[in-house]
């Protein structure tokens, strides 16, 4: 496959020099993501959504040598490719044409509020283009946090996290995703002025996903189970400006975020009151693992061996012999917890600590750990203004310097 041809293909030639720099070839380019695209300088948002649904079609179609995009019967490529739903394996690469499977799926169901009155207000041609900005701005928030666009319905759009490519975190992805299109959506340039807002409702749940409805444009890969229908009764229950999320979706996101519990509440196709909580805002946490894990640990199973270490290693320390331990394995195999464990055990023993987390919603924010840690010391709370900072970050240097 001729990756400049394709580009051009698209009117999209001259990002020809910056995928050849950046080494992407025809196996990798199905894989591209969002931060991929903006890492190597697609700095607009319309051509990084032309690039990725050109991408998604390659990803559909087994990404032939040969394949070359759409045409229009004039010859020039067609403005936006569609974006077709995709399956994914338990390895996490795409097949085409693949059978519908069970799987865990985070889905969030978005709506504009109020465009009833505001259709009545604005030119269909206006309304048209307001209504575009904010799927394209829905669209690109969704993307940046890997989650995937399953329907356009109007003033609303339905979201899945979780597939076509699953992450651990997906629960925390769609809610990150929530708070962004609360602040990104109000934010938007418009060709009229109208206070845009959204509400929101996401839930978790087994689903059977993949299973293709409707046909030509409307075709799209269906989810079927209770929780696509929970997640949008969940937003109709929520307020402007708000997001809502379920009991499933509450426990997988632990501490990360703040919350309002709402109780049980009543919701039609429902016979039992079910619970939700409405996400206040992100919480600094110092610990990524404390905040999965605020309800409580189960016991340290097995690790004995690798504990000892961990202490002779300190011993050694406080005798002067300075030591640095590097511990590394799998995601989920229990380095966080076996450090718990040391730290647990020092708890009464005089020692300064610093811990330092990364985080792959930061991974656009540099020095995001450090600059999270300082905060930490400094007790910063969510709504300290710019001068309370300031007077905090001075109290907390002032205990290294004379002059902070």
């Amino acid at each position: 496959m001729d990756i400049a041809a394709w580009l051009r293909g698209l009117d999209l030639g001259q990002y020809e020099a910056a995928f050849r720099d950046n080494d992407i070839e025809a196996a990798v380019l199905p894989e591209l993501t969002t931060e991929d695209l903006i890492s190597i300088g697609v700095t607009s948002v319309g051509h990084r959504r032309k690039l990725l649904s050109a991408i998604a079609a390659l990803r559909a179609a087994g990404a032939p040598p040969d394949l070359t995009p759409p045409t229009a019967p004039s010859g020039s490529p067609l403005p936006h490719p569609p974006l077709p739903g995709l399956v994914t394996g338990i390895t996490g690469e795409t097949r085409a044409g693949a059978e519908a499977e069970r799987r865990q799926l985070t889905i969030m169901f978005c709506d504009l509020v109020g465009s009833t009155p505001l259709a009545t207000r604005l030119d269909p041609e206006d309304l048209r283009d307001v209504i575009g900005a904010y799927h394209r701005a829905v669209a690109e928030v969704i993307g940046s946090f890997d989650g995937f666009v399953a329907k356009y319905m109007g003033d609303g759009v339905l979201a899945y996290f979780g597939y076509p490519r699953a992450h651990e975190d997906d629960a925390e992805r769609a809610v990150r995703a929530g708070l962004a299109l609360l602040a990104a959506v109000p934010r938007l340039k418009l060709v009229a002025e109208v206070g845009l807002q959204v509400r929101i409702g996401i839930a978790t749940g087994l689903v059977v996903v993949g299973d293709l409805t409707g046909s030509g444009e409307a075709q799209e890969r269906g989810v079927v189970g209770e929780t696509p229908n929970l997640a949008a009764r969940l937003q109709s229950l929520a307020q402007p400006g708000t997001v809502v999320i379920a009991p499933s979706t509450r426990r997988l996101t632990g501490g990360h975020f703040d919350y309002s519990e709402l109780g049980g509440v009543a919701l039609k196709g429902f016979d039992e009151p079910v619970s939700a909580w409405q996400v206040l805002a992100e919480r600094a946490v110092e610990s990524r693992f404390e905040a999965q894990h605020e309800i409580g640990l189960t016991p340290l199973i097995g690790r004995e061996e690798e504990l000892e270490l961990l202490r002779r290693r300190w011993r050694q320390a406080e005798e002067g012999d300075g030591r640095v331990l590097l511990l590394l394995g799998e995601a989920g195999i229990g380095k966080s917890r076996l450090t718990r464990a040391l730290l647990d055990g020092l708890a009464g023993e005089p020692h300064l600590r610093l811990r330092y987390f990364c985080s792959p919603h930061r991974r656009n924010s540099a020095l995001f750990p450090v600059i999270s840690q300082l905060e930490h010391a400094a007790g910063f709370l969510r709504d300290d203004t710019a001068e309370q900072k300031r007077d905090k970050l001075d109290a907390v240097l002032a205990r290294a310097a004379a002059e902070p």
